[in-house]
């Protein structure tokens, strides 16, 4: 790896991350952050601190750019959806999240007499309740039609096989 270059202007091709099938998010994933090896383009040259010339042939990786990594412990979305949804009058959807208080009481008055199940299957399924612990839903983007609201450029999308 080249390491103090100076660059300004380069075209370069990063690596896809591996994707975790049960998180949907890089494999290496640390502290929000994973790393992916760039291959700058061909004929770039670079010139390190001790004043040495290296030309790229645009096959070797020249540096590692970093990607955020969402924050994801095991909470599937789609679960959370349906527990809402078909359970959620029983309070198994606040429970399933780590709610424990509020599912017990959502138990006890039948889901605040089906007012307070409605209005958890929205705010559940627009995502502004999520886990407990703060972490994000687990969205199973390659299969799913539904879209996660916070989708953005650094979102990865593997490739779907056509059967």
């Amino acid at each position: 790896m080249l390491k103090n270059m100076t660059l300004t202007w380069i075209r370069y091709l990063c690596l896809d991350p591996e994707i975790n099938d049960a998180t949907q998010e890089p494999e290496a994933c640390k502290d929000l952050v994973a790393w992916v090896q760039c291959k700058p383009a061909p004929n770039v040259t670079c010139q390190l601190a001790n004043g040495t010339r290296f030309k790229f042939s645009g096959e070797e990786v020249g540096f590692n750019r970093s990607i955020p990594c969402r924050n994801v412990r095991g909470y599937s979305y789609k679960v959370a959806v349906a527990l809402s949804l078909f359970l959620g009058w029983l309070g198994a959807d606040r429970f399933y999240l780590g709610y424990p208080a509020l599912g017990l009481l959502k138990f006890c008055t039948v889901g605040f007499c089906g007012i307070g199940s409605l209005v958890d299957f929205m705010l559940i399924a627009m995502q502004i309740v999520g886990p407990s612990d703060g972490s994000d839903y687990i969205v199973d983007y390659y299969g799913a039609r539904l879209v996660h609201l916070s989708i953005t450029n650094e979102t990865y999308r593997r490739t779907q096989l056509s059967l």
